[in-house]
């Protein structure tokens, strides 16, 4: 799975500690989800759309492997 968080959170002019406290999760996690070493579930997923007011998939892709 590939996303687009880290250019998401720039848009937003947001640092990772300031979108994990909006979601209620630690940096490391956003760090994470962004190095795509964790694939977040579905109500963290739907979280992070909340806070960029987009659908989950404008920013979470689906890839081959």
């Amino acid at each position: 799975m590939d996303n687009t968080i880290k250019v998401e959170r720039a848009i937003l002019d947001l640092t990772q500690d300031e979108l994990a406290k909006r979601i209620g999760v630690s940096r490391q996690t956003i760090n994470s989800i962004e190095a795509n070493r964790y694939v977040p579930s579905t109500v963290l997923a739907l979280k992070l759309s909340e806070v960029f007011n987009k659908p989950v998939n404008d920013f979470f892709k689906l890839t081959d492997d």
